[in-house]
Parts: C-alpha cells; structure tokens; sequence
C-alpha cells in the first residue's frame, strides 16, 4: 500500500518568549492556516504537533503553540523542522493554481509529445516561480525556466503532464528575450 503523499504547510522558525510558543514560516494562503489541518507532524513523521495559533508576527511568520512543546529551549531546538499534512487534508486547488506536490514528478513534453524531461520542483527565488526539469533530452543537469502561461501552456494534473512551449525553452537557451526573467 501506498503511503498517504504530504504536502510541506510550514517550518518552525525558532522559539518566542519563555512559554514554549513557536515562530512558523507558513508556507499556507494565510499565516492561520498552518493550524487548520489537524496534527501536523515532522519530515521524517515521528513527531506530531497540535498547533494552536496565536497571532500573526509578521507576514508569513505565525505565532504558534502546541502541548508538544513544553518550553523555550524545545521550541528552539526545532528551528528549521518542516511541517506536513496529507494530501487529502487539504482544499482543492483552485483554478490555475496548484499544489507544488502535485506537480513534482510530471512528465513534460512539448505540443507534439516528444518527451521534455520530467519536473524535479517547482522554486521562487523572488522573481517569480520557476519550474525547474531533470532529464531533459540533449541537457545534462537541469534546466530552470519561468513557470509561466506562456512557457507552460497546460498541466495535466489527472493525465501527470505538462506541456513545455518549445520554441520558449530554445529562446531561453539562446539567450533570448526572457532570460532576465529567471
């Protein structure tokens, strides 16, 4: 059997005041939801975390508590610890929008179905999303392009595919407009 696929809602960020409150990275729509979901638990998921949120302390950054965590020094000790939920616990994504753990592991092609390698993760390194392919027939290593409509015109989710805009990637490759845009 298949284990149940997770998706990353979050990270502990380091303790807040004396109590055991944690600072969260949210990686949620809103800095509350890293609580909705349930338990959370770690990476690895030997720990489980009943969050209760607190406040926000700043965009992206919740303030957070949990019986789990009994004092300053163990909120501490769990910086950097990413969070996770299943899957099936959270809302459908909406239209054009999706879930980084839905798209990792699709295969890419171009319009006419020649295979363009598949998606290894999907990064913004502040200018935008960009989508980033392993395996790409001809390349060693991976290539990086925008995640943009234009470059990626379709995903399908149900059928694990996306369509790669060619003559897009041989511009990016070139040098061409858009290389400013990674």
């Amino acid at each position: 059997m298949t284990p149940p696929r997770r998706v990353c809602i979050g990270a502990f960020a380091g303790a807040h005041g004396v109590k055991g409150e944690a600072k969260v990275k949210s990686f949620t729509a809103t800095e509350e939801s890293v609580t909705r979901y349930g338990l959370v638990e770690s990476e690895d998921g030997k720990r489980r975390f009943a969050l209760k949120f607190i406040r926000v302390l700043k965009p992206g950054l919740a303030l957070v508590s949990a019986p789990e965590i009994e004092s300053r020094e163990d909120a501490a000790a769990l910086a950097g610890s990413r969070l996770y939920v299943e899957r099936s616990k959270l809302p459908p994504a909406g239209e054009d929008e999706f879930y980084i753990e839905d798209l990792v592991g699709l295969e890419a092609a171009d319009a006419a179905g020649a295979p363009m390698g598949r998606v290894a993760g999907v990064h913004n390194f502040g200018a935008g999303d960009v989508i980033e392919l392993e395996r790409v027939p001809g390349k060693s290593g991976a290539v990086m392009l925008p995640f943009t409509r234009a470059v990626v015109p379709k995903i399908d989710i149900d059928g694990r595919r996306i369509i790669i805009d060619r003559a897009a990637l041989d511009e990016i490759e070139a040098g061409g407009p858009g290389e400013g845009d990674l």
